[in-house]
């Protein structure tokens, strides 16, 4: 019983940045780090850098992988990207809405 209330309480903190995390904020640090370098604008992806949104992945697993990324990404320790400007970032990747389906768009119906 101890050990789940333990578990529970260093998963509400490791979820604590997100919850807090602006959108806005995120869009800047996403660039200034130069995020969208890689993975373009949106977090559409690119020749370089995968696809981070619409929907990326749970904040806990992308705070691992930009920590300790060991493929082409370098890895981003806290002193050069902090935890409010990556659960920023994470809150910015969320914000951006999925593309409208093509089939949507008048002039692409023609």
């Amino acid at each position: 019983m101890r050990f789940a209330l333990a578990a529970l309480a260093v998963l509400a903190l490791a979820a604590a940045p997100a919850l807090a995390a602006d959108a806005a904020k995120g869009k800047s640090a996403f660039m200034k780090h130069g995020c969208w370098q890689c993975h373009g604008e949106l977090g559409q992806g690119g020749a370089a850098g995968k696809t981070l949104a619409p929907k990326p992945m749970p904040f806990e697993a992308f705070n691992v992988f930009v920590r300790n990324s060991n493929g082409p990404m370098p890895p981003y320790p806290k002193e050069i990207l902090s935890d409010a400007d990556l659960a920023d970032i994470h809150a910015y990747l969320l914000s951006i809405p999925a593309a409208k389906d093509y089939k949507s768009i008048p002039l692409l119906s023609q």
